[in-house]
């Protein structure tokens, strides 16, 4: 998805709009800024524009979700009201017939996720880079952003040195600080903080966690997946669980369940020093049947033995009854029922937001305005994708919003050019 080789000088001034950062979220401010007839010109640190959007859609690219309005809101959480506001300009059945504009048909899969027909990303990103620049947008790969001077103006490091340039109006899209080596690595929190823009703290989200198994445990059992489990846990004086899947690693448990609760168990985290989250590990038994079928009579077996027979544990789950009774606690049918049905995970802390899927934290988003501009900075200053400050789950949700939020920054950013032009 190269588009045009790095320049080896820019002009001190731009005629339009910049955008900076060449992921869903700027590609799609740059498509809506071109549309309202301005200039546009796209700088991306990488030699290609799109990498962490190719490299989600490895296995199959989830481009949004069939989850109807308003339940497809409340997924943003704190942040729905906001979101919702964009997705009234984008939703998910605009993203749908956007990428049939490129002649790529999706289809809802069963778990409600909507992918392309053939599951591939490249050639959709490979139709939307040729439209863009067909449409007139300029390129300038391998263009890292590195600071704005006094005076608005952008700073970039390049394979030809050292350049500058200044926009008339700017969008911001450079991505939080997950998949650092794909460009997002969070380094303008500093320079952009330090000209008295709002930014929450990035931290991980989409996340797994660490526990700290013992080293036998995590020597036998690191990547065995756990399914089908249910959570539980207590949120406002209220029993809440869902059903999933997640994976043991080799310091604790990620995958799509824990991600889906990864917001609630840091916050948890972050105020108590551990999260505790139970996991159903047989959720077809039920705790009368798994304490009768373990109470029977093991003969010559092993206690590992009779209580993967009699309860239907495969080899992970029951070493993780294991690792949280110890072998002298299986002696009690009713303790070992228990356990299989409540097993407590004391989460102690997320892993990395290197290793994360997405980032929370970023521009505060009462900081911005209904077109996501900043009033802290001139030339004209907009904001887009996942370096604002909300977050969501995997399942398309992420990339509808970096979408929408691209849209909106891009359509504000050029009116701001065009009432400038029109004064």
């Amino acid at each position: 998805m190269s588009a045009t080789g790095p320049a080896p000088s820019l002009p001190e001034t731009l005629p339009a709009v910049a955008i900076v950062g060449g992921g869903p979220a700027g590609l799609m401010a740059a498509q809506a800024a071109r549309a309202l007839g301005v200039e546009v010109d796209l700088f991306e640190a990488k030699g290609s524009v799109g990498r962490k959007f190719l490299i989600a859609g490895k296995g199959g690219l989830n481009l949004t979700h069939g989850e109807p309005r308003p339940g497809f809101d409340a997924r943003y959480g704190e942040r729905a009201g906001e979101i919702g506001r964009w997705l009234d300009r984008f939703d998910a059945d605009a993203l749908r017939e956007w990428a049939r504009g490129f002649g790529v048909e999706t289809y809802v899969g069963s778990s409600g996720r909507v992918f392309p027909m053939d599951r591939k990303a490249a050639p959709l990103l490979r139709g939307w880079v040729r439209r863009l620049r067909e449409d007139g947008v300029r390129f300038h790969v391998q263009h890292r952003c590195t600071g704005l001077d006094a005076d608005g103006g952008l700073r970039f490091d390049t394979p030809a040195g050292a350049a500058r340039t200044r926009a008339r109006a700017c969008v911001f899209a450079l991505g939080g600080g997950s998949w650092p080596q794909l460009g997002s690595d969070g380094a303008w929190t500093g320079w952009l903080g330090a000209r008295g823009l709002d930014i929450a703290p990035l931290q991980p989200a989409n996340c797994g966690f660490d526990i700290g198994w013992s080293g036998h445990f995590a020597q036998r059992h690191a990547g065995a997946p756990l399914k089908p489990v249910v959570a539980h846990w207590r949120e406002g004086g209220e029993e809440r669980s869902l059903q999933g899947e997640c994976v043991t690693t080799a310091t604790g448990i990620e995958g799509s369940l824990v991600y889906a609760l990864s917001a609630m168990l840091r916050e948890r985290i972050a105020a108590h020093g551990e999260a505790v989250l139970e996991l159903d590990l047989a959720p077809g038994r039920d705790l009368e049947r798994l304490q009768r079928d373990f109470a029977r009579p093991r003969g010559g077996r092993s206690v590992g033995e009779h209580l993967r027979r009699q309860t239907g544990l495969d080899a992970v789950k029951a070493a993780l009854v294991f690792e949280t009774l110890g072998k002298d606690g299986l002696h009690d049918a009713a303790t070992v029922a228990r356990t299989i049905k409540r097993l407590p995970l004391r989460l102690l802390r997320a892993r990395p937001i290197a290793e994360a899927i997405s980032s929370a934290g970023g521009v505060r988003l009462q900081a911005l305005d209904a077109g996501l501009r900043s009033g802290a900075l001139s030339p004209p200053a907009f904001f887009a994708g996942e370096m604002l400050d909300w977050e969501a789950p995997t399942g398309g949700y992420l990339l509808t919003a970096c979408f929408a939020s691209g849209l909106i920054a891009g359509e504000a950013a050029a009116r701001a050019v065009l009432g400038r032009a029109a004064d």
